[in-house]
């Protein structure tokens, strides 16, 4: 049996999909209940990871796991992000250690590299960050370097990093450039000529596939991580344009300097600390610097070591999206 964590959302369920049209068993682990994966014979069990006992019920009985849930985003408390990112992330590697478990697939994030300027081509020499200006990336890195530490003879580890997924489904970034749009919000840092990657959600699940079916103790990914996108980078307002036309709406022309995102993102920073909003702001330091700098990997690592290749195109996938939202529509 396959334990998925976070199996209920956006990536975590399209992984549990392509399992179960592969014949694989599966469960599913996340807080809440998700009746659409139970109604496909997923075991759904509810639980925090963080509960280092409710993590190790979570997974008695499996074969292998895929750490996907995390708590993502540009704002809240420290103590938030390490309990549901690095806390949870050590429970789960413990859980495979006394339950036997020999296999770990954990879902890291480009984010643990970027240290604030243009990200071009890097590939996985690259040394993490040593500075974040976000609970996010710095805890991601943290259980990322835990996780590859544990790998050995009895417990093979990889990690992924997945950047920028999108498609039908997605209630994060897809889902934000069409609301900002809509209520005519959306701007364009830079132009939006700085060239990024991404990667589309069935390519996203397919590469967590590949590397469960290639890692093994001694295995060239095992105690590894991997950028993981489209291979296909370009001016970000390509990307976002060809969203907006997915969705029938106008491409975005407007723009904002990056120094003045940066400063908006501080000033909202400040404002929310003083008022102790839960909410996220519409713009923060982190997030300026990810829409004002390139952002595009070398993926040739997971081509060899993982069998990886994206099957679906950025215009194929764009097409699929332009369908979902269509279908959507009353």
């Amino acid at each position: 049996m396959i334990v998925v964590t976070g199996g209920g959302g956006f990536l975590g369920g399209a992984i549990v999909r392509q399992l179960l049209a592969r014949g694989e068993q599966v469960r599913s682990v996340q807080r809440s209940d998700v009746p659409a994966l139970r109604a496909l014979g997923v075991d759904v069990v509810r639980a925090d990871l963080s509960d280092a006992r409710a993590c190790l019920e979570a997974l008695r009985g499996a074969d292998a796991v895929l750490h996907v849930a995390a708590k993502a985003g540009v704002w809240g408390s420290e103590a938030s992000f390490h309990a549901a990112n690095v806390q949870a992330t050590d429970n789960v590697i413990a859980a495979c250690r006394t339950l036997g478990i020999g296999k770990l697939v954990y879902t890291s994030t480009p984010s643990v590299v970027h240290a604030g300027g243009d990200v071009e081509n890097l590939d996985e020499s690259t040394p993490v960050a040593t500075h974040f200006s976000a609970p996010y990336p710095r805890t991601k890195a943290l259980a990322e370097a835990h996780v590859l530490a544990a790998n050995d003879a009895d417990l093979a580890t990889v990690a992924l990093r997945p950047h920028l997924i999108w498609g039908p489904g997605d209630t994060q970034l897809t889902a934000r450039v069409l609301a900002r749009a809509r209520a005519g919000r959306l701007r364009l840092v830079g132009g939006g000529e700085k060239l990024i990657d991404s990667i589309y959600i069935d390519n996203a699940a397919a590469a967590h596939l590949d590397a469960l079916d290639r890692l093994r103790p001694g295995a060239p990914c095992a105690g590894r991580a991997y950028f993981i996108t489209q291979g296909e980078p370009m001016p970000q307002k390509q990307l976002i344009n060809g969203m907006l036309a997915a969705a029938g709406l106008p491409p975005c022309e407007r723009s904002l300097a990056p120094g003045m995102a940066w400063l908006a993102g501080a000033l909202l920073e400040l404002v929310w600390t003083l008022l102790r909003r839960q909410d996220e702001p519409m713009m923060t330091r982190f997030l300026a610097r990810q829409l004002a700098t390139a952002h595009w990997y070398d993926i040739s690592a997971a081509r060899r070591d993982l069998g990886y290749a994206p099957k679906v195109s950025v215009a194929q996938g764009l097409q699929k999206l332009a369908q979902s939202l269509r279908a959507e529509r009353p």
